[in-house]
C-alpha cells in the first residue's frame, strides 16, 4: 500500500504539480477524456512516477465517489490536486457552472470526508474571480456554505442572472475560493489542509484555445500590459503549490494565492483598467 494522490484534470498545470509532489506515491490521474489521462500517465511513468489513468467526470458526484474509491484501493489519500475544468471559450454557461463550480465543490466535500491525517489539497482557481464586482457578504456565504446539491439553485446562479460564459467562469472561480475557505474548517477536523491557487495567463493547451477564441486579443493585451510582461508557465504555478502542499506551508489553509504576473493589480490600478 502507498500514500495516494488524486490528480483531477490531465493537463499541464496538474502534471507539473504532481511531478513536483508525487514522488513515491500512487497517483490516480482522473480526466473525462481517458486518452488525455493515459497520455499524462505515460509521460509520468516514463519519468519514474507510479501513475494510473482513470476516466471520470468532475460534474458527476457518482464519478467523483468512484474515483475516490479507486484511489483508496491503493492506500490512504494524502494529496488532492484539482486542475480539472473548462474555460469560457470551451463550454456553455450551464457546463461551466456544472463542472467548475458544482463539480469542484463536490470534489472538495467528498475528498474531505476521507483525506488522511496530515493530508493536503490544492485546487486551481483563476485570477478571473478577482475581477468580478464584489458580492454581498450574504452571497459569499451562500457560495461558501450552501449544500452542494442546492448550489446551482441559488438566485445569483440562475441563467437569467449570468450574463455570458465569462461571467459564469468568474462566478465559478469565486465560488471555488469560498468553498476552499469553508471546507478548510472541515478538513482541519481531520488534521488536513486545503488551499487554492489562482493563476493568470499560463501557457497551456487551454490557454492557447483562449488565444484563438473571441477574447484572444484581450488575453494577449492582458499579459503584455501586466507588470511581468509575459504569460506564466505551469512550473511557476507548481512552485506555489509546492509551498502550499509541503511542510513549509503547514500553517496555510483555507487560502487562495494569486499568481498572475500582476495582471489583477494592473486591472485595478494600471494600464489594464477598463476604460
Amino acid at each position: 500500500m502507498k500514500d495516494v494522490m488524486i490528480l483531477m484534470g490531465a493537463g499541464q498545470i496538474g502534471m507539473a504539480i504532481a511531478r513536483r509532489m508525487g514522488q513515491g506515491m500512487k497517483i490516480l490521474v482522473g480526466d473525462k477524456n481517458l486518452k488525455n489521462a493515459e497520455a499524462i500517465t505515460k509521460i509520468m511513468n516514463e519519468a519514474g512516477f507510479d501513475a494510473l489513468p482513470f476516466e471520470t467526470d468532475l460534474s458527476s458526484r457518482k464519478d467523483i465517489k468512484a474515483t475516490i474509491a479507486k484511489a483508496m484501493e491503493y492506500g490512504e489519500i494524502k494529496m488532492l490536486v484539482n486542475a480539472a475544468g473548462v474555460s469560457p471559450s470551451q463550454a456553455s454557461i450551464e457546463t461551466i457552472l456544472k463542472v467548475d463550480l458544482y463539480g469542484t465543490a463536490v470534489l472538495l466535500e467528498e475528498v474531505g470526508k476521507v483525506i488522511a491525517k496530515g493530508g493536503v489539497g490544492v485546487t486551481i482557481s483563476s485570477q478571473s474571480g478577482w475581477r468580478m464586482p464584489q458580492l454581498t457578504a450574504e452571497q459569499d456565504r451562500q457560495l461558501a456554505t450552501t449544500p452542494t446539491e442546492e448550489l446551482l439553485d441559488l438566485e445569483i446562479l440562475k441563467p437569467e442572472n449570468i450574463k455570458d460564459t465569462l461571467h459564469a467562469y468568474q462566478m465559478a472561480k469565486r465560488c471555488n475560493e469560498k468553498r476552499v475557505m469553508a471546507e478548510s474548517v472541515k478538513w482541519g477536523e481531520r488534521g488536513a489542509r486545503i488551499n487554492a491557487v489562482a493563476p493568470g495567463i499560463i501557457v497551456t493547451p487551454l490557454a492557447l484555445d483562449e488565444f484563438k477564441g473571441p477574447r484572444g486579443d484581450f488575453y494577449k493585451n492582458m499579459f503584455a500590459k501586466c507588470p511581468a510582461g509575459r504569460p506564466g508557465t505551469a512550473d511557476e504555478v507548481a512552485n506555489v503549490a509546492e509551498l502550499l502542499m509541503s511542510d513549509k506551508g503547514a500553517f496555510i489553509t483555507g487560502s487562495t494565492f494569486l499568481i498572475d504576473g500582476g495582471a489583477t493589480s494592473s486591472y485595478y490600478y494600471g494600464p489594464l483598467q477598463p476604460q
